[in-house]
C-alpha cells in the first residue's frame, strides 16, 4: 500500500524529539508505522483490529522484560 504524502505522522509524547523513534499515521485502510530516520522509506500498514490488539498487549505489559 502506498501512503499518501499528505498523511500526518505522529511520534509518541514520550519521544525525545530526536530522529530515533517510530511514527504512526491513521490511514483510511489501517494504521501506518514507519522509522522516523527514514520518512521517505517504506511503511508497514496494519489492519485496525491488529493494531488494537498490539496496543492492548503493550498496555497490559505483555512485551515487558
Amino acid at each position: 500500500m502506498t501512503v499518501d504524502p499528505g498523511v500526518r505522522w505522529f511520534k509518541s509524547v514520550r519521544s525525545t524529539g530526536a530522529k530515533e523513534c517510530v511514527e504512526v499515521a491513521f490511514l483510511s485502510g489501517g494504521v501506518g508505522v514507519r522509522d522516523s530516520k527514514n520518512p521517505g522509506g517504506p511503511a508497514l500498514v496494519f489492519a485496525p483490529a491488529v493494531w488494537d490488539r498490539f496496543t492492548d498487549a503493550l498496555a497490559e505489559g505483555q512485551f515487558d522484560y
